[in-house]
C-alpha cells in the first residue's frame, strides 16, 4: 500500500456556485473515501479549488453583464463555502494566486525547455466583428466525434478533444449572428500521439483502475492515432506563457490539469502540517503517493491523456495516476441542470433547508457512478424518511432504553457480526470496488435489520454493539450524527472489549421538517 493516498477532484470553473450536481459526482465520492481512509488510520490529502482561466468565465460573465474578474470573486468564495456546507473536508483549496500561475509557468515552461513542444499551425474560428480568435467556450457548434452539441475543447457527452476549428456548424457562443470563419495561427502543441504506446501500456497494466464507461472511451481514444494538443491559445483570457515564438499567447486551460494536481496536492499536504517542499514533491517517482482522481466522465481528456502525455514527455520524473473515479451527469426532474434556464438546486441553499447528512445520504444513494441519475425534492423527502431517518429514530429509541444501565456484555456472535458488517462497508469505501450507492445501501439494509429487532435484556449489549459499528461504517457518509455521538475522529468501529457502555443516540430530523 501506497504511503499516502492523494485525492483530486478538478476545480470547477469560477463561473457561477456548485449545484447539487457537481456535489454529487466527484466531491461527495471524493469525501466519503477520504474520511473512511482516515479512520483507517491511513495518511489522506484531498484538494480541489476553483479554475479562473476557462473561457467560459467570459462567457458566463457576459451573459449576465458583470466583469470576468467580479464574478470570479464571487464564484470562489460561493464554491468554497457550499464545499463546507456539504461537509466535503477538503484540505488544499487552490485559486489564482502568483504561486499557482507561476508554478503553471514553471511547469509548462520545462516541456518546452525540454524541446518536447512542437510549433504548429492550426485553424481556428475567427470572429470578423470583434477580431477575435474563438476557442474552447467561445465557439459553439457540433462534436466531429459525436454529433452532440457543445462547445469547443472538450466534448461533454463522449469526453475526446474537440479542436475548435473542426466543430461542425461552428458560431460564436457570445454573438450567434457574429460572421465567423477559420483563420490559421501558429501555436505551440505537444504532439501527443508519440506518447500513445507509453498510455496504452500504463492504463494496460492499470485496467483495474478504472471505470467501464471511461475504460471503454480510452480504449477507443488509444486505438487511434491522437491529435496534436495545442498547449497555448491565441487568446488574452488565461495565464500568458513567456516563450517569444507565441509572444502574447496563453496557456490552454486543458494544459494546467497536471501542473494545478501537484499545486493542490502541496496545499492540502502544507495544510496538514507538511513543512515547505517543491510543488511536485508528492508526485515525483518514488515518492510513495498513489493519485486518485474523483472525476466527470467530461474530464478524462485533460485529465488522462492530455496530462499524462506530458509527464511523460518529461521522461520518467514522475509516476503517472493510475486510478479514476468517474461519474456521469447527475440530472434535475431528468433534464441537465441549467443556471440560465433557473433549473437548478443550489447546495448551500438546500442545506440550509435540510439536514446534510440527509442530503449526502440520498445523494450517495442517487450518485451517477455509471449511468445518468435525476434528483427530484419529493424522492429527497421520501427515500430518506423511509430508509433512513423513521428506521434510525426507532433504533435510537432502542438503544436509549439501555443508557445509563452501565456495561453490558457483548457476545462473540455480535462481534462476528459487526465485524461482518465494517467488511460490508468497507468493500463500497476501498477504491477498487469504490461505490456510494452500494454504501447507501448497506446503511438502509443493516438500518432495516436492527429495525426488526426487539432486543430483550439478555441481547441489550449485542444489539448496541451492532449499532455502534454501523455507525462508525456509516460515518463517512453521516457526518453529523456521527459526529455527535463518535467525535471529530470516529475510528473504524467499537472497541471489542467484550462489553458496551450504550452512549445516547440522537434522532434525525425529516427533510420536510427543515433544519
Amino acid at each position: 500500500m501506497s504511503a499516502r493516498t492523494v485525492i483530486i477532484s478538478p476545480a470547477p470553473t469560477a463561473n457561477g456556485d456548485l449545484h447539487l450536481g457537481h456535489i454529487a459526482g466527484p466531491f461527495l465520492a471524493a469525501d466519503v473515501h477520504a474520511r473512511y481512509a482516515r479512520a483507517q488510520g491511513r495518511e489522506v490529502l484531498l484538494g480541489t479549488g476553483f479554475q479562473d482561466t476557462s473561457t467560459f468565465v467570459v462567457t458566463t460573465a457576459h451573459r449576465r453583464g458583470v466583469p470576468p474578474a467580479e464574478l470570479v470573486a464571487t464564484s470562489a468564495a460561493q464554491i468554497e463555502a457550499s464545499l463546507a456546507a456539504m461537509g466535503i473536508g477538503v484540505d488544499g483549496y487552490t485559486g489564482d494566486d502568483d504561486r499557482f500561475t507561476g508554478w503553471v509557468v514553471d511547469f509548462i515552461g520545462r516541456v518546452h525547455a525540454a524541446a518536447k513542444l512542437e510549433l504548429r499551425t492550426m485553424k481556428f474560428p475567427f470572429s470578423t466583428k470583434t477580431g477575435q480568435f474563438l476557442v474552447d467556450g467561445f465557439a459553439s457548434g457540433n462534436c466531429p466525434e459525436c454529433l452532440a452539441e457543445g462547445c469547443a475543447g472538450l466534448c461533454e457527452s463522449c469526453g475526446t478533444l474537440v479542436a475548435a476549428g473542426e466543430l461542425i456548424g461552428v458560431r460564436s457562443t457570445l454573438d450567434p449572428d457574429d460572421v465567423v470563419e477559420l483563420r490559421e495561427a501558429e501555436v505551440l502543441v505537444l504532439p501527443v500521439e508519440r506518447y500513445r504506446e507509453g498510455l496504452r501500456a500504463h492504463f494496460a497494466a492499470h485496467a483495474g483502475g478504472m471505470r467501464p464507461h471511461m475504460a471503454q472511451a480510452m480504449a477507443a481514444m488509444l486505438a487511434r492515432p491522437l491529435p496534436d494538443f495545442p498547449v497555448t491559445y491565441p487568446i488574452s483570457w488565461g495565464i500568458r506563457v513567456p516563450f517569444p515564438e507565441v509572444a502574447g499567447q496563453v496557456v490552454n486551460p486543458n494544459a494546467e490539469p497536471m501542473a494545478w494536481s501537484m499545486h493542490a496536492s502541496a496545499l492540502a499536504a502544507e495544510a496538514r502540517g507538511a513543512g515547505p517542499g517543491t510543488e511536485d514533491r508528492l508526485w515525483l517517482a518514488g515518492a510513495g503517493s498513489e493519485i486518485v482522481y474523483f472525476l466527470g466522465f467530461d474530464n478524462i481528456y485533460p485529465f488522462a491523456i492530455a496530462g499524462p502525455a506530458m509527464l511523460l514527455a518529461l521522461g520518467g520524473q514522475y509516476d503517472l495516476p493510475a486510478r479514476y473515479l468517474t461519474n456521469e451527469f447527475y440530472e434535475l426532474d431528468y433534464r441537465k441542470f441549467s443556471t440560465s434556464r433557473g433549473h437548478v438546486i443550489w447546495s448551500r441553499e438546500l442545506a440550509a433547508e435540510v439536514p446534510r447528512d440527509l442530503i449526502r445520504f440520498h445523494l450517495a444513494a442517487t450518485s451517477p457512478e455509471h449511468q445518468r441519475t435525476s434528483f427530484s425534492r419529493d424522492a429527497l423527502t421520501q427515500v430518506t424518511e423511509t430508509r433512513l431517518v423513521g428506521p434510525w429514530n426507532r433504533v435510537a429509541a432502542k438503544v436509549n432504553r439501555w443508557v445509563g444501565l452501565g456495561p453490558l456484555p457483548v457476545s462473540e456472535r455480535a462481534a462476528r457480526a459487526a465485524a461482518r458488517m465494517a467488511e460490508r462497508f468497507a468493500a463500497s469505501y476501498e477504491l477498487a470496488g469504490f461505490s456510494l450507492n452500494r454504501a447507501a445501501e448497506a446503511i438502509t439494509e443493516q438500518l432495516a435489520r436492527l429495525d426488526h429487532q426487539e432486543p430483550a435484556g439478555a441481547d441489550a449489549g449485542d444489539y448496541c454493539f451492532e449499532v455502534a459499528q454501523l455507525l462508525h461504517s456509516a460515518a463517512p457518509i453521516l457526518i453529523d450524527l456521527a459526529a455527535s455521538v463518535l467525535g471529530a475522529d470516529p475510528g473504524p468501529g467499537p472497541a471489542a472489549t467484550g462489553a458496551i457502555t450504550p452512549a445516547t443516540l440522537p434522532r434525525l430530523d425529516s427533510a420536510g421538517t427543515g433544519r
